[in-house]
């Protein structure tokens, strides 16, 4: 919220947002309103004795950002325009797709021995693999990840389009990335066997509890191999998600190579998910610190499959705004593949151009 304060033009700073217009005895604007002050504005302000401005604090909306943006320096803009380098293709889910997806999922959850569950599983399947297809996406902005607000529902989903994604950067050919998509969809489907009272417990699970929820990568592998109908590597995704490289994951305990390379990739998508997303008895971790609790995870997943999430994730796309830790206000121009947390930007207060990747003087900067 931008807050409007009155300051003596003696103790105004370089980058303050001036609130009001400066104008010449002809009317003609000088500095115009919602301009960040340089030296040479500031001090023909204090030549000139004029007592005091009006500048404006605290972070601006979205239509005060655009309008801040268009009283930019020209140079300034040229900059941000010639910087510009577009994401690599998103994917995409319209209304309909959510839709029908949403409402797919939550069918094969309620009616797992169902007749249809089969057919059922390669619809929703196909609306991903089309939603991925459709502009070849190879990333994913995971601002946008959401299909339901039901949990597992939202959350199967979220891990079968972030799963595809980290997939085809891990080097799945096109048919694995149709099965690890299955996988993911599926993966939690064995909580339809959890009572209810269990699975939607507001609060900490005791032991007995927790004992029985990791039930749930064997009672979905169960169901999946009563229908013969599933690939082998599709049904290894749904056991061991849960599994850890350093052995100390559930529920057989297993580790390095043993486990599956889908589990690998899914338990990534999977782990990250939960992080972000705000439950009754958690809130959801920043998706900033959720990315770097997944990197300081090294031990225990597959060092492979972090970093294909890593090029697979956009946090800040290109165009986006953000506040630097030093104050500033910046636009996104370029994403580094590989380091999500730190794009390129520039400055709207000094016009600089900060690539918080490479540049030596941005080392403690951060995007706020």
């Amino acid at each position: 919220m931008v807050k409007r304060k009155f300051m003596s033009t003696r103790v105004l700073q370089p980058g303050m947002r001036i609130d009001q217009a400066i104008l010449d005895k002809t009317g003609r604007e000088l500095i115009a309103k919602g301009a960040y002050l340089d030296d040479f504005q500031i001090e023909y302000l204090q030549k000139k004795s004029i007592g005091g401005i009006y500048v404006s604090e605290g972070e601006p909306d979205p239509d005060e950002i655009h309008s801040l943006e268009a009283q930019l320096p020209a140079y300034t803009r040229e900059l941000i325009e010639k910087s510009r380098v577009e994401d690599k293709n998103k994917v995409t889910l319209n209304s309909e797709v959510i839709k029908r997806v949403g409402e797919g999922v939550q069918f094969l959850y309620d009616n797992v021995h169902s007749d249809n569950f089969l057919e059922t599983t390669n619809n929703v399947t196909g609306e991903l693999i089309k939603a991925i297809e459709s502009n070849n996406a190879v990333a994913v902005d995971i601002n946008l990840i959401k299909v339901s607000d039901e949990y597992t529902f939202k959350h199967s989903v979220d891990v079968a389009t972030m799963g595809m994604i980290i997939g085809k950067n891990y080097g799945l050919t096109d048919e694995e990335v149709h099965k690890i998509a299955i996988s993911g969809l599926l993966h939690d489907l064995g909580k339809s066997e959890i009572p209810l009272e269990v699975l939607n417990k507001p609060g900490k699970l005791d032991d007995d509890e927790f004992a029985l929820m990791k039930q749930h990568t064997l009672f979905g592998f169960k169901i999946l191999k009563e229908k013969d109908a599933f690939n082998d590597d599709i049904m290894k995704g749904v056991l061991q998600h849960h599994e850890k490289m350093n052995g100390k994951g559930y529920p057989l305990g297993l580790n390095g190579d043993v486990i599956g390379k889908y589990a690998k990739i899914l338990s990534v998508a999977d782990i990250y998910d939960a992080l972000v997303t705000e439950r009754p008895y958690k809130k959801g971790f920043p998706k900033r610190d959720a990315l770097e609790m997944i990197l300081g995870m090294s031990v225990e997943l597959d060092n492979k499959a972090i970093q294909s999430f890593m090029n697979s994730v956009i946090i800040f796309p290109v165009d986006s705004y953000v506040q630097l830790s030093n104050g500033e206000l910046a636009r996104v121009v370029e994403n580094n593949p590989g380091y999500p947390m730190r794009p390129i930007v520039i400055g709207f207060k000094t016009g600089k151009k900060y690539n918080l990747l490479t540049d030596l003087d941005c080392a403690s900067m951060v995007i706020e």
